[in-house]
């Protein structure tokens, strides 16, 4: 089966104005103008709001060094006791002792199932937070 295609177009030649004869002559139109200047802002706005949430991101992700798996393993538990005992995942014992952060009320709930005091936390967990 063949498809008989015919162009119906006139060819423009280069005395005919053309339609975008401002982008031609490369003096953008002013329509065009408010079009690039409001897709510049919009950019800018955006990268600067990237670079704020990556900021973000990396400081709830930095790494805190702790002493969970240290205190677990001179327990004698696994990290799916220590789990169970403090009501969490297991992978979330696994991300506090890969140095991940967590909230307090967690942080609280690890103290007691390893059997220490609120008073321990600073040892277990490093320096006081802000």
């Amino acid at each position: 089966m063949k498809l008989d295609v015919t162009h119906t177009d006139k060819a423009v030649s280069a005395s005919e104005p053309s339609a975008n004869s401002d982008l031609a002559s490369g003096e953008p139109s002013s329509g065009s103008e408010r079009v690039d200047e409001t897709q510049l802002n919009s950019k800018l706005e955006e990268s600067s709001l990237t670079e704020k949430a990556k900021t973000v991101k990396k400081k709830s992700q930095e790494l805190r060094p702790n002493r969970v798996r240290q205190y677990r393993i001179e327990s004698m538990m696994s990290k799916a006791e220590l789990a169970r005992r403090a009501n969490l995942s297991v992978l979330t014992i696994d991300r506090l002792e890969k140095g991940f952060g967590c909230r307090m009320h967690t942080k609280r709930k690890i103290l007691e199932a390893l059997g220490l005091s609120l008073a321990d936390r600073v040892r277990v967990f490093g320096e006081e937070e802000e």
